[in-house]
C-alpha cells in the first residue's frame, strides 16, 4: 500500500524504520513543525522527520492537520493508509477522510483500558501488572475507534515509564506492520471496543510529578517510576526543587516520618506513611545528577530535614 506515516517523537522511530523496510511504499511523513530543542533552544526537526530527510522521503509540517493546504497535498499524495504513533495533534474529519483505508493509530495500552495521552504513565502510576498496544482505526472520539489488533506486555516491579515505553514501541512496530499487511490483503477486519472497562490517561503535569512523601511507600515509588523520565518526579530540600530518580523499597526497621532524610553510609533513606524508601539518583538546582549518598555529603544534611 501507499502509506503517509505521521508521528514525531522517538517512539515512533520503530515503526516508521519498520514500515521503511517493508514492501509498502512510504510516500511521505506527517510530523510536527520544527521546533526548539537542547540547552541552545536551536530549532531542530522531529525525530521522525529526520529520519524521513535521511531516507529522502517528504516530510509535511502542518501547524495545524485542518490546514487547507495540507489535506490539499494529501490528495495528491493519495495515500491508501495513514499509520500513526504519537503524532501529537488532533485531526479533524476533513482529514481522516483523505485516505480510503483511513488513519490507523498505534497506542500503547490494551483499549479501551487508558485512552488518551500518558497511558503507559498511566498503568505504571496505577499498579497495573499487564498492559500492551493496539492498533486502532482513528475516529471522532478519543481513542474510540475499532481495534485491529492488541499486543500484551508484563510491567515488572522496577519499570519507569521510560523503560517499558522502550519495549512497547519496539514490539508495536511489529504489531502495526501486521496491522498494515492485514489491511492491504483484506485479511483484517476492526472490531469495535468494548463499553465497558474504559479508563482514561491524561498528560501528566509538572505539578503532579511532585512527590507526596505522606502518601505511602508503593504509592511514592509507583509515581516516581511513572514520571521517570518525563516530566520527572521531584520535591523540595531547603526550598529549592530536587529531582528524583526511582526509589526502592528499604528493608529497615526504622521509624521516620513521611518525608524525613536519614543519611547512611551508602545509601539516603526517606519517611513515607508506611515503609521508608531509599532514594536513587538526586539533581539539585544547576547540578549534575548523582547517587543520593553523594548528593547528601555534598549537602550536609541535618537530622530532621525533610523533602516536602
Amino acid at each position: 500500500m501507499r502509506l503517509v506515516f505521521a508521528g514525531t517523537p522517538e517512539v515512533a522511530l520503530p515503526s516508521l524504520r519498520a514500515l521503511l523496510d517493508s514492501d509498502h511504499e512510504v510516500a511521505a511523513v506527517v510530523t510536527r513543525p520544527d521546533a526548539p530543542a537542547g540547552r541552545g533552544r536551536h530549532v531542530v526537526r522531529s525525530p521522525v522527520g529526520a529520519l524521513a530527510d535521511e531516507h529522502g522521503i517528504e516530510v509535511l509540517t502542518p501547524a495545524k492537520a485542518s490546514d487547507p493546504d495540507f489535506q490539499a497535498r494529501l490528495r495528491e499524495i493519495a495515500p491508501d493508509c495513514c499509520p500513526v504513533v504519537a503524532y501529537g495533534a488532533i485531526l479533524p474529519q476533513s482529514a481522516l477522510d483523505i485516505p480510503r483505508h483511513g488513519w490507523v493509530n498505534l497506542h500503547f495500552s490494551v483499549l479501551p483500558a487508558w485512552r488518551g495521552a500518558a497511558p503507559v504513565q498511566a498503568a505504571v502510576w496505577h499498579g497495573d501488572e499487564i498492559t500492551g498496544a493496539s492498533t486502532f482505526r482513528i475516529v471522532k472520539e478519543l481513542d474510540a475507534g475499532p481495534v485491529f489488533g492488541v499486543l500484551t506486555e508484563p510491567i515488572r516491579p522496577d519499570d519507569t515509564a521510560g523503560a517499558l515505553l522502550d519495549r512497547l514501541a519496539e514490539a508495536g512496530a511489529g504489531l502495526l506492520l501486521s496491522t498494515v499487511d492485514g489491511i492491504a490483503d483484506g485479511s483484517l477486519t476492526a472490531v469495535e471496543q468494548p463499553a465497558d472497562g474504559v479508563s482514561f490517561a491524561p498528560k501528566i503535569s509538572v505539578e503532579d510529578a511532585r512527590v507526596d512523601f505522606t502518601a505511602p511507600g508503593l504509592a511514592v515509588d509507583r509515581r516516581v517510576r511513572a514520571v521517570t523520565p518525563e516530566p520527572g518526579a521531584w520535591a523540595e530540600f531547603r526550598g529549592e526543587r530536587v529531582k528524583l530518580g526511582p526509589v526502592s523499597r528499604a528493608e529497615s526497621e526504622i521509624d521516620l516520618e513521611p518525608g524525613e532524610l536519614l543519611v547512611e553510609r551508602k545509601r539516603v533513606l526517606v519517611g513515607t506513611a508506611t515503609w521508608p524508601v531509599r532514594l536513587g539518583e538526586v539533581q539539585a538546582q544547576g547540578k549534575k545528577r548523582m547517587q543520593a549518598a553523594d548528593w547528601a555529603r555534598g549537602t550536609r544534611i541535618e537530622a530532621g530535614e525533610r523533602l516536602t
